[in-house]
């Protein structure tokens, strides 16, 4: 039978946090969601990012023409259109993380069509995917920073947690100390400790922390200098004990050879809602096998567990607060990580994930249906917040 993409509905969803967040170099109290849907006949896929508003614009000036009429099956050729379509806009950023929601509608579309779990799809590496409680944020007091780890280590039972250190751009210090030795005593010696420093600080200053708190035992240091800093990230890595990583802000493949080459990382981190979605999570994934690394997904946890589980050389991926929190009201059939690990659904074609439209209306500002019958206005662009 043929098929085709027949249209697109992008969504712009703000959701406030349920405190103020904050790591070393950025503060916010509200996530912003773009949220994508391709149709074909009777079967819809669904994407999303967590980038800026400006995202829907380029997903229905740009990216519609391209799709409109094309076979839903052939996902590459449809990613490789996209690719071309942003050139102009460059693709890292905003018309990025565009093709990146898009192509992950495109998969949980094709998977549905063929009513295969998505892992199902891909062809499963792991039956299980390990999970990192993720959190710990700098705004956070120390009652609720104690709470937060104890709860996924002692009650979810998830060997393996991250706070965010580098607090005002690295300027305090004595804080992060307090609050990197606090989380140890409040996750017990056998729970691994990770630290992101979200970039705040200098070579310097994360060699320093790292041997002050050398009895913390940190396992994962991620973006202790900027990510673009490939030599600095060498630098550190070459003097600390706890893997260095980074590579969130990847958007394509040349991104991620990059960082491996310089021997910037000890495990690479992808976020296929930023890099290109599930196609170029794969190529990311192949980078790090080339220079014998494994990967890490950063984020987006329910969308990047099929994929994580399809990746022989993945790591683990994020168990991150504001988006396991957003995924499980928006969508049926949200994952639970208690014992440390998920298992991508197999009980539901593609992703397994099925929008609650009256939670998705609560948060709505703007939608655009797309394609060859209906066009809307472009959606206003509330502020975005990207970790």
């Amino acid at each position: 039978m043929s098929r085709r993409v027949d249209g697109l509905t992008v969504r712009v969803l703000t959701v406030p946090t349920d405190q103020p967040e904050a790591d070393g170099t950025a503060r916010w109290d509200s996530t912003t969601m773009v949220l994508v849907q391709v149709h074909s006949g009777s079967a819809t896929g669904t994407g999303w990012t967590y980038g800026p508003a400006a995202c829907a614009e380029v997903v229905r000036d740009q990216l519609t023409p391209e799709l409109v009429g094309r076979d839903p099956m052939a996902v590459p050729a449809a990613w490789a259109a996209m690719v071309r379509a942003v050139r102009n806009s460059t693709r890292a950023g905003v018309a990025g993380y565009a093709v990146s929601a898009v192509d992950v509608a495109l998969w949980d579309l094709k998977a549905r069509l063929l009513g295969l779990p998505m892992v199902a799809l891909f062809g499963a590496a792991h039956e299980q995917v390990p999970v990192y409680g993720s959190g710990g944020f700098t705004t956070y007091d120390d009652d609720r920073t104690v709470e937060q780890l104890t709860g996924w280590v002692h009650e979810q039972g998830i060997p393996r947690v991250k706070i965010k250190v580098g607090e005002s751009d690295g300027t305090c210090p004595e804080r992060d100390r307090h609050r990197i030795e606090l989380a140890r005593r409040s996750i017990g010696p056998a729970a691994e400790l990770f630290i992101d420093a979200n970039g705040a600080w200098s070579v310097k200053q994360a060699v320093r922390m790292l041997r002050d708190v050398a009895d913390a035992d940190v396992h994962w240091l991620e973006e202790p200098v900027s990510s673009d800093d490939l030599a600095g990230l060498a630098r550190v890595r070459a003097r600390v004990d706890a893997d260095v990583t980074a590579g969130e802000y990847g958007t394509d493949v040349q991104y991620f050879t990059r960082m491996c080459a310089a021997g910037a990382v000890d495990c690479l981190q992808a976020d296929a809602t930023r890099a290109g979605g599930y196609t170029a999570w794969f190529r990311a994934a192949a980078v790090a096998a080339g220079h014998g690394l494994e990967l890490s997904a950063h984020c987006a946890p329910n969308l990047h567990a099929p994929a994580a589980a399809a990746t022989p050389n993945v790591r683990h991926l994020e168990w991150f607060h504001d988006h396991v929190r957003i995924e499980s009201m928006l969508f049926d059939g949200a994952l639970d990580p208690a014992g440390g690990t998920v298992s991508p659904r197999l009980d539901r074609p593609g992703h397994g994930l099925e929008c609650r439209p009256e939670v998705v209306g609560t948060y709505e500002v703007a939608a655009t249906t797309s394609g060859p019958a209906t066009s809307s206005p472009s959606p206003p662009s509330p502020p975005s917040k990207d970790r």
